[in-house]
């Protein structure tokens, strides 16, 4: 089973999210969760759709990833 990896940012300046896709040129961003995990799938079906090479992936994974920053 084949899968693609997407790191996803939450985009504190204008609200939502940025996912980018490590080891392939796919970026999309959403205004909530489930706008982003649409998004994302469209956008994995245009990038393998218009001739990438490798097969298409089966699974997406959403890897969130968080800043968060400690006074000391």
């Amino acid at each position: 089973m084949s899968e693609i990896i997407f790191e996803v940012h939450e985009d504190e300046a204008d609200g939502g999210y940025v996912a980018v896709a490590l080891g392939h040129a796919i970026a999309t961003e959403g205004e909530s969760l489930d706008d982003l995990r649409r998004m994302v799938r469209e956008a994995v079906h245009c990038h393998f759709g218009d001739g990438a090479p490798g097969e298409k992936p089966c699974v997406i994974r959403l890897h969130f990833v968080r800043d968060e920053v400690l006074a000391v």
